[in-house]
């Protein structure tokens, strides 16, 4: 079963948690749980994992990504991480580089982000769940409209948010955003079929801290 949602965002998401398309493709996503043939990840429990380490009051920061790790043991509810001890991914390898290059970060040794997500850093797949060794098999059944109604809440409720936008993906979210309370940076993807074309060498990292900073808020220890 897919556990709930935590209650700080639980209130201000009420109007979204009861709509007809949120409960039907709830009872599907559990069906696949029930059924795990294949299987689908995160494992259930965790699902909800970077709501419930980055409380709705407490975001400072949102990393947008698009599906979860599709293979056994990568997915843990944060975009981009991986549990500590699995192989650090090669986009997350490319978002590492881009940390040393821009702020002089010492090198990383696991790809467990969970350390961001309790600084305020919401790290959002797009798509909550997916099935084994299918990306964006779980697109188009409601988890995008329920994702973009949580960029939207953050971005009406909050000041001062910093929104990273990867990929064209992600950059068709900043029409949720609005840029002139917010910061919206925007580079190519981080995989390493485009993170030469923009993304390296974007500082968003040092961009992000110093917006913060600017606006009385504590920055990320990346």
């Amino acid at each position: 079963m897919l556990p709930e949602i935590p209650e700080s965002w639980k209130t201000v998401l009420r109007e979204e948690l009861v709509k007809d398309y949120f409960k039907q493709f709830s009872v599907e996503v559990q069906a696949d749980y029930l059924v795990e043939d294949p299987p689908i990840y995160p494992p259930a429990a965790l699902v909800f994992d970077a709501f419930k380490l980055c409380p709705f009051e407490e975001v400072r920061v949102v990393i947008l990504g698009q599906d979860p790790y599709h293979g056994h043991g990568q997915a843990m509810g944060l975009s981009f991480s991986v549990p500590d001890g699995v192989r650090i991914p090669p986009s997350l390898r490319n978002i590492y580089k881009e940390i040393q290059s821009d702020i002089g970060a010492a090198p990383a040794t696991n790809g467990d982000l969970t350390a961001w997500a309790k600084q305020g850093v919401l790290l959002l797949n797009s798509t909550l769940t997916v099935a084994h060794k299918q990306s964006g098999s779980h697109q188009g059944r409601g988890w995008e409209t329920f994702t973009d109604s949580v960029i939207k809440k953050i971005s009406d409720e909050h000041e001062h948010v910093v929104f990273l936008l990867w990929g064209a993906y992600a950059r068709k979210k900043s029409d949720l955003i609005d840029d002139s309370k917010h910061l919206v940076l925007n580079a190519t993807h981080p995989s390493p079929l485009s993170a030469h074309r923009g993304f390296l060498g974007c500082k968003h990292f040092s961009l992000c801290n110093n917006y913060l900073k600017l606006n009385g808020h504590k920055e990320i220890n990346w």
